[in-house]
């Protein structure tokens, strides 16, 4: 059990059947009245962000959130494989609990897979990944004076801006968190 006067960023619990992360907070104590801690949290399984005050003595059960390194095999419809690199065990993820930002892991990359008690409610891509362009328009020289991008196919089917002098078959870094273009690998 955690009480709401132990509160810190990062900290899961459960609080009315959620799993929730402290994201921010504030320990108040007004010159007339009790103490409380104003808190801003996030459902970890929804994404839902909420601003709401507690009495410090109020308890709440740890919720213990596992993240475990995985590969991603392959995809067979809505389903998405991933082996643990130690046991070399299959686990099918449905297509749902991926986030926007998948879009850019290839076959054999590792990704961090989330849990709580057994049900897997998200997937983290690695930050930064390495991609090569399969498709864009060639750039044309003098078109510098402004920071003017292209679009960009890359090689998982992702689409991004990229600068005009990036051609077909370069290499390029990509922040999986934005979605923008780093920087050529």
């Amino acid at each position: 059990m955690i009480s709401a006067g132990d509160f810190r960023n990062g900290v899961t619990f459960e609080m009315d059947g959620n799993v929730v992360q402290v994201i921010e907070f504030q320990h108040v104590k007004p010159g007339k009245g009790a103490a409380f801690v104003r808190t801003k949290f996030k459902n970890v399984i929804t994404g839902s962000v909420v601003e709401r005050s507690f009495n410090p003595t109020e308890k709440f059960p740890t919720a213990f959130v596992e993240r475990r390194d995985m590969q991603y095999s392959y995809n067979d419809g809505d389903l998405y494989y991933f082996m643990d690199m130690e046991t070399y065990e299959q686990v099918p993820i449905n297509a749902s609990v991926l986030g926007d930002n998948f879009k850019f892991v290839k076959e054999e990359m590792e990704c961090k897979i989330l849990s709580y008690k057994g049900n897997v409610f998200g997937v983290e891509p690695p930050f930064f990944v390495e991609l090569e362009v399969t498709e864009t328009d060639p750039g044309f020289k003098g078109d510098t004076a402004t920071n003017a991008t292209k679009p960009a196919t890359l090689e998982t089917g992702a689409e991004v801006k990229v600068p005009l002098f990036i051609e077909q078959g370069d290499k390029i870094k990509i922040d999986t968190r934005t979605g923008e273009y780093m920087e050529r690998a």
